[in-house]
Parts: structure tokens; sequence; C-alpha cells
């Protein structure tokens, strides 16, 4: 994995610099180095030294399930690496294969599918649900496979919620971004009670940590406890965060509609004047 993010990271760079040689405004060198961290905060929660350490730790798990899921994919996103990837591949390649495919009827259909809000919302909640039951989070812990898928199904869901809230290129969407405001509220529910339930519980909701703890000074209540405050916390700071950017941005759109149409009555207004 850690030559698969290596690769990607070159990738991308290859992509950028042959864009921003092109249009240099396209893609600023933020969001490229937005990528770039992306990239090791996933080897950090999947394919570092440390990526064990969810086994005696539930509070280790809920970090990785914090940077796969809400850290990682907005990063991704913004930094357009569907449009850089097509500067990336030689030019031959991208207009007779990517470009193709891009533009198959099929194609569009299943992206306007797949980044409908409804269809994200479901997706990162089933796997934010399900990899918490404790039958299934046993099974990741036991099997290298399924800890992998795990830890894929995480970022998976992560990129599908967050691509109505970035909406990045060659995304279209006709949803008022309003929506978007009351979509990341909803995205806090379930995360408010799953963590809500690790913090209040009287009780280990999963027993193998139990025994994980024997000789740690942190017991299997107090991680667990520790693990729901920080998913609380985090969750709704970069959701907070997020809705007051999708607001922002749709207020002042609202403005700039709202003045363009003053401004024209002004010219019209003077030009009556001016002209009998």
């Amino acid at each position: 994995m850690t030559l698969v993010l290596v690769f990607l990271g070159f990738g991308y760079m290859r992509g950028w610099l042959r864009l921003r040689s092109t249009s240099p405004p396209a893609i600023g060198a933020l969001r490229a180095a937005g990528f770039l961290l992306a990239l090791v905060l996933i080897w950090i929660a999947a394919a570092s030294p440390s990526a064990w350490a969810d086994w005696p730790l539930l509070t280790a798990h809920m970090i990785q399930h914090l940077l796969l899921m809400s850290l990682v994919p907005p990063l991704i996103w913004l930094a357009e690496p569907l449009r850089v990837v097509l500067y990336a591949l030689p030019s031959p390649l991208a207009e007779s294969v990517v470009l193709r495919i891009v533009r198959s009827r099929p194609i569009p259909r299943l992206g306007r599918l797949l980044g409908h809000p409804f269809v994200c919302w479901v997706a990162a909640t089933a796997a934010l649900v399900a990899w918490h039951v404790p039958a299934l989070l046993m099974l990741s812990m036991q099997s290298n496979a399924w800890h992998a898928i795990e830890h894929a199904s995480f970022l998976a869901g992560g990129l599908l919620f967050w691509w109505p809230v970035v909406q990045p290129w060659p995304t279209s969407s006709t949803e008022p971004r309003w929506s978007i405001v009351l979509y990341l509220f909803l995205a806090t529910l379930p995360c408010d009670a799953l963590s809500g339930f690790l913090v209040f519980s009287e009780r280990i909701a999963y027993p193998m940590y139990s025994s994980a703890h024997r000789h740690a000074t942190l017991s299997a209540l107090d991680d667990q406890q520790l693990a729901g405050a920080l998913m609380w916390t985090a969750v709704t700071i970069i959701y907070l965060v997020a809705a007051v950017i999708v607001a922002t941005r749709s207020l002042s759109r609202s403005s700039l509609l709202v003045e363009v149409p003053s401004a024209l009555d002004v010219v019209c207004d003077l030009q009556s004047g001016l002209v009998p």
C-alpha cells in the first residue's frame, strides 16, 4: 500500500504540474498539498506501523475511522483528482480512452446516481454503523483481509459522502446548495447516537477490548468513553465548518445574483435619462 500511495502522489503531481503550465489558476498549490496530505493520512491510518494500534485501543480505531471518513475525502475532492488524471496520462491515452469512457452515456447516469445526496448519506451511514457492530468489529480485528475491507469501506463511504458537499469536477448538481447544510446536519445524527452511546454507557460494548486492557493504564471503559468523545467532538467541528463554508458561499452567490439586476437597472435608468 505504501508503494501504491507513493505512485499516486507522483502521478498526481505530474498531472498537476502539466495542468498548471497549461492554465495556471486551475488548481491552487494548497489543494495539491492537501491531496498529498490525504495520502499521508491514509498511510498513517492503514499502512503505517501504528495502523494496528486499534487492536488494544478503541480510541486508535476511532482515529483511523475519522481520518478515512472525515478528513481524507474532502482533501482528495478539493484537489480535483479526476481532472488532474487527464493530464497525468499520456495525451493519446487520455483522449482516446479516458475521455470516451467519461463521455459515454452510462457513466454520467451512474455518476448522478452515486452522487445523489440520499445515496451518499446512506452509504456513509451504513459503513459507520456496520463496522461498529461488535461482531463485525471483532471479525476485522481477527483477519487481515477483513481489516483491509473495513478501511476500504470507510474510505469509500467517506468519498461518497463528501462528493455532494465538495462537488469536484466534473460534477454538475442541480440541487440547491442550502440543502447541503441540512445534509450535513442529518449526517451528524448517526454519529451523535453512536458516540453518545459509547460515552454514557456503563458497560463495555466491545468485549474483545477487555482482555487487551489487562495490563494497560487506561481501562476498557475509559478507552470506550474517550473514543466516543473524540468522535462526537471531531465530527461536530468538521461538519460545522463545512456547513458554514457552504452557507457563506451560498449567501455570496445570492448577493451577486441580486446585485447584477440592480446594476443593470441603474445603467438602464442612466441611458433613459441621457438618451431621449
